[in-house]
């Protein structure tokens, strides 16, 4: 009975610890040495969004507490991006991609949908001086995709980066599963404990 706690329990714990660090790094968006960081492919910047009629100078990393003027704040932090056309994209998430979203998933929606669920587009542009810029209103709270495009300046080559958000308050759904699976977990542990002790008793 021991060995079939472990075998229950085993893969249990290892989801929930790829599902928290999965949770931890929104896709594109991760946290390294408490400074938030954009991938887009091999390169990064440095990712804030600021809502200043409702935070004033509160910086967020990804998820933002209220559906209002928000402002994106790329600082890159190769200079190979500062010679690269980079556009800005926000799509509503209504095929449920959640924190697991990647490239993959956006290319699959076909760029009608893509269009369809876009509710912010910044063509791409050149920054030389390092820093993009971008203003939003939102309208309505929920989860969205924010999707990042840099051109290589010579090559056919485009790095992407694409990370959810939740614009009202952040996402209870994947929290509210990690809790259920550790009462599970625990559960699990104290019956099979049980079982030991009546046998052995």
């Amino acid at each position: 009975m021991h060995y079939t706690s472990n075998f229950i329990l085993t893969p249990i714990l290892l989801w929930l610890l790829i599902c928290g660090q999965q949770t931890a790094a929104h896709g594109g968006v991760a946290f390294d040495d408490d400074v938030c960081k954009l991938n887009i492919g091999f390169l990064q910047a440095h990712f804030t969004v600021y809502q200043p009629l409702a935070s004033a100078s509160e910086e967020f990393c990804e998820d933002i507490p209220d559906a209002t003027k928000s402002v994106f704040v790329m600082d890159y932090l190769h200079d190979f991006l500062k010679q690269m056309p980079v556009d800005f994209r926000i799509i509503k998430d209504t095929h449920n991609f959640g924190i697991f979203a990647k490239w993959d998933d956006i290319v699959g929606l076909g760029n009608d949908q893509i269009e369809a669920d876009t509710v912010f587009y910044y063509p791409p542009v050149i920054q030389s001086d390092g820093a993009l810029t971008v203003e939003y209103d939102f309208q309505e709270v929920g989860g969205y995709i924010g999707i990042v495009n840099a051109q290589h300046p010579t090559q056919e080559k485009t790095y992407h980066a694409v990370f959810f958000f939740q614009v009202g308050g952040s996402d209870w759904g994947y929290i509210s599963l990690f809790i259920a699976l550790v009462v599970l977990a625990q559960g699990v542990y104290w019956f099979s404990s049980r079982r030991r002790s009546i046998s052995t008793g």
